[in-house]
């Protein structure tokens, strides 16, 4: 049994300094059930003086170049990589996430810092557009003070979209992470304070849903970026919208594979560890539908309990178990009702449905699947968050179209066809914002503009530099 890591301590104005809530979050490792340490839950006062730190510095940093930002981004970069390994196992204790996923979303962070320091030295302060007698000077300025709030399950890797989106434009930072991902925020302040990032640039409060809506609900926030459930961006939106203040939010998924008739069935099923259940599907780009043409509704589901029913899960520290325990208790209560739900609706459980036998503790349950399902049932239209998959069949590919496009989100989707070109234009049809080929993404591309639809965004979803600046325009005389 480990050691507890309790911190008293934020990050605040590059300094660890005790936090004036005397209240703690204590988190849990998902896969033994075990108490992992404890953060504080912070206050008014712990916020406020938070965001009066960033302020201050956002008067320094904001008029420094993109040139010096990206110096300072660069060398984030390098310490966060130099930390890494510690804080994907960190983050696996804390969320049960597998070996693979932590250590992929270590990579991603790692060219998130890197490509906002490429962004950053790209930025031109202003130029100077013709028209008029001798032209109009048109300056980006950074938008201000950012409150940067993230979820449990990719932490590092969202937070740091949002960082060197924020830092590249030349804004300063309050984070607020999940309480649940708590304990690696204090590595990554270390790798803030080794790369020498000017104190108050990125300030650090942990806590819990009242401590997050304080921070949206401060005067001293300029804008949101968060990412997480649509219940909860909805609550951030309102909130932002009595005090008029942007939003970005990258919300809830239902994504879904279409599998069009000449579908290789093996590069499906190939495909579902990765692509439908990462992270035991708690993930917004899970695809957890799967859309099939009726002719092969038999052959695609025998292939997939096949599948299901060959993957290791088990305690993550196992780098061999893909699939680990659910994050949280009330997570795993939460997809034990919709699998009730799901058989009260009348679709069929073809595989699991339950806690898997043989754990006596940890928050686990069975990958499922259900079949014989359609937009009139929750399970089909609501997001889950679970290991739990949906078939349905079609007739038509307009019937497929309809069926994928039958939810509130279009955050993601794959098409699976042996023909590309028909893939392809089949793909034009969805609406969603990213849709994978024989659930292949293109070139990678950690800058890679797209647009999420519906509910599974406001504010375009995407931590881009330019929604972190605002423009002026000076005629010049």
């Amino acid at each position: 049994m480990n050691t507890p890591i309790n911190h008293d301590d934020l990050f605040i104005d590059g300094e660890f300094v005790e936090a004036a809530s005397k209240d703690r979050f204590t988190a849990i490792n998902p896969a033994t059930e075990e108490v992992l340490g404890t953060v504080p839950i912070s206050n008014a006062e712990d916020i406020d003086r938070a965001v009066r730190g960033a302020r201050t510095a956002f008067s320094t940093w904001s008029q420094t170049t993109g040139a010096e930002r990206a110096e300072v981004l660069s060398r984030l970069a390098d310490a966060f990589a130099a930390r890494g390994d510690d804080i994907a196992a960190l983050v696996s204790r804390q969320n049960g996430a597998p070996q693979w996923w932590v250590n992929q979303n270590k990579r991603i962070t790692e060219a998130i810092y890197r490509n906002g320091a490429k962004n950053a030295a790209a930025i031109l302060a202003e130029e100077v557009l013709p028209g008029g007698e001798h032209g109009t000077v048109v300056r980006k300025e950074p938008l201000g003070v950012v409150a940067a709030i993230v979820p449990w399950n990719s932490p590092q890797a969202l937070l740091s979209m949002k960082i060197a989106a924020s830092l590249a434009a030349g804004c300063t930072v309050v984070v607020k992470p999940s309480p649940e991902t708590s304990l690696d925020i204090y590595l990554l302040a270390e790798a803030i304070r080794e790369a020498k990032v000017p104190p108050g640039v990125i300030n650090i409060v942990t806590g819990a849903a009242e401590t997050g809506a304080n921070l949206v609900a401060h005067p001293g926030i300029d804008k949101v970026s968060f990412t997480g459930s649509t219940a909860a961006g909805r609550a951030i939106a309102i909130s932002c919208a009595e005090n008029l203040k942007p939003l970005t939010a990258e919300l809830g998924g239902k994504s879904a594979a279409v599998l069009l008739e000449d579908a290789d069935i093996e590069v499906f099923t190939d495909s579902i560890p990765w692509r439908c259940l990462p992270f035991s599907g708690q993930v917004c780009h899970a695809i957890t539908r799967v859309i099939v043409p009726r002719s092969r509704h038999q052959e695609v589901l025998d292939a997939m309990v096949e599948k299901l029913s060959s993957l290791s899960y088990g305690d993550t520290s196992d780098p061999d178990n893909l699939l680990g325990p659910l994050a949280t208790a009330a997570q795993r209560d939460r997809v034990e009702e919709y699998i009730k739900l799901g058989v009260q609706e009348g679709a069929r459980l073809v595989l699991g449905g339950g806690r898997p036998k043989g754990f006596d503790s940890g928050y686990y349950i069975e990958p499922t699947i259900f079949t014989d399902t359609d937009p009139s049932m929750r399970i089909f239209t609501e997001e889950i968050f679970g290991p739990v998959l949906c078939v349905a069949v079609y007739d038509t590919e307009d019937e497929a179209a309809a069926l994928h496009d039958a939810t509130n989100f279009g955050l993601s989707g794959s098409v699976f066809s042996r023909d590309i070109e028909h893939a392809t234009e089949f793909a034009r049809r969805l609406g969603t914002g990213e849709v994978l080929i024989n659930g292949k993404h293109g070139a990678p591309n950690v800058d890679l503009v797209r647009s999420f639809y519906k509910h599974s965004s406001l504010g375009g979803g995407m931590d881009l530099v330019s929604r972190y600046q605002l423009t002026k325009s000076i005629p010049r005389a």
